[in-house]
């Protein structure tokens, strides 16, 4: 009898081998059939369409460095028949002439009495041009003039002029002052009468490193349709005795870096139009100015300042000259110490800051500000040293964040620069912006031969 049911153990159990398949299926989901439907995109035999293309290279245009990228759009020439006209296109948008050998290769390129000349020479939008009387072969005034004739879409003239010295005396590495003390020629009326029967330019940024302190004011006179000037070098002067009519310049925007301060003679004789009408917003010292210099411009023009920038606020006299200006929009120093003051009057029209920032640097009243200024897009800091250790970064970068406001952050000088400046064009909004459309050229119809 067995216990409870049980049966006895009798040994060994009996195995039995079975043949098993199995089969793994998944039920369809209406997903899946959704994508199962979807046709693998495939490029058209005719190629991409245009459009897209010139999309493409327009957003990669620039570098790093906010520079044309000669390399990426020199291989896109080579693509196609379809992209390299495209592609040529803006290349010459930008162009820089250093010798005659180069002046003489583009305007082979930009021809007028060909079509594609002509579509070429309308692309130009910025010039870049060298006058070094030093060197041989160098870029001459009337080859000048006929490179800019031959644009006549011109937006931006970047041109520099060099002095010369006799044969054998000049020394290389030599400081910035003795190099101005070489001589250059002004410009000769042949050259004059090409420039004025050129396009009408918009920006000028003329770096004068020779003794001629002329040649600004002959440029000037060609060219009244100027809104935006920079002026780099020798400080320009009103020659004694003579009289000299109002600049006929309207400006909006003004940009001194000059190894002297200019007088504030010349600053009223290039102002005078602007102060009429009442047209000067942008305003970039790039130099300290003195507080006498400053409180000129500011109680000329601070009603209608939309942007001022001076390497440092620190003394009271320069945070009072800005906290006058009451419809600023911008406000911008690369020094890491400002008068608190000034972050504490700040209008409530203040859409961009920049500033720098190391470990002594007061930045309770610029987080105070960014939650209290509605307008404010952005806000770009130069860290400075130890900048990137300060107690109260984090803090900064909390209030912009609730506040929406874009914090742009940079260990190098240059690269704040080149965020904060953007195009030669007076914007609505700050910060500025470096883009394509800002100076882009009026549509024009060019049939291709």
């Amino acid at each position: 009898m067995t216990f409870c049911g049980y049966l006895p153990y009798s040994g060994p159990p009996m195995v039995v081998e079975h043949e098993i398949s199995l089969k793994f299926t998944s039920s369809p989901s209406p997903r899946s059939e959704v994508f199962d439907m979807i046709r693998t995109p495939h490029v058209p035999a005719s190629g991409i369409p245009i459009e897209i293309v010139l999309t493409i290279l327009e957003a990669a245009y620039f570098d790093d460095r906010g520079d044309p990228d000669i390399d990426l759009l020199t291989k896109c020439t080579l693509v196609c028949n379809a992209w390299s006209l495209h592609a040529q296109k803006l290349l010459f948008r930008r162009v820089r002439l250093r010798s005659h050998s180069a002046f003489a290769s583009f305007t082979h390129a930009v021809n007028r009495s060909s079509p594609r000349g002509r579509l070429l020479g309308d692309a130009v939008i910025q010039m870049r041009a060298v006058l070094d009387y030093n060197q041989p072969g160098c870029l001459k005034q009337s080859s000048l003039a006929v490179a800019v004739a031959n644009c006549p879409n011109l937006y931006e003239l970047d041109l520099a002029q060099y002095g010369c010295v006799a044969p054998g005396k000049d020394v290389v590495g030599s400081p910035a002052q003795e190099r101005m003390r070489r001589p250059a020629p002004s410009f000769d009326e042949h050259s004059l009468a090409l420039l004025s029967s050129g396009p009408r330019i918009t920006a000028l940024n003329f770096s004068n490193w020779s003794e001629n302190n002329q040649s600004i004011l002959q440029l000037l006179e060609v060219w009244p349709s100027l809104k935006s000037l920079s002026i780099t070098g020798t400080s320009p002067v009103l020659s004694p005795g003579v009289t000299y009519p109002p600049s006929p310049c309207a400006l909006e925007e003004l940009r001194l870096n000059c190894q002297r301060e200019p007088a504030k003679e010349f600053l009223g004789w290039l102002l005078h139009r602007s102060a009429e009408e009442k047209s000067l917003r942008v305003i970039d010292l790039e130099r300290q100015p003195s507080p006498e210099l400053l409180d000129f411009l500011v109680e000329k023009h601070g009603e209608t300042l939309h942007s001022l920038a001076i390497p440092s606020f620190a003394m009271h006299e320069h945070a009072h000259a800005a906290m006058r200006c009451r419809s600023l929009r911008e406000l911008r120093t690369e020094s890491s110490w400002s008068s608190p003051v000034i972050c504490r009057q700040m209008p409530e029209t203040i859409q961009h800051l920049a500033f720098g920032l190391d470990l002594d640097t007061l930045l309770n009243p610029i987080i105070d500000l960014v939650k209290t200024r509605d307008d404010l897009q952005a806000v770009t800091v130069n860290l400075w040293r130890e900048g990137h250790r300060h107690p109260q970064l984090a803090p900064l970068q909390m209030a912009c964040a609730y506040r929406g406001v874009e914090l742009r952050l940079t260990r190098d000088v240059r690269r704040m620069r080149l965020l904060v400046r953007g195009d030669p064009v007076v914007p609505p909004t700050y910060p500025r912006t470096q883009t394509l459309d800002s100076m882009r050229p009026p549509v024009r119809s060019v049939l291709m031969a």
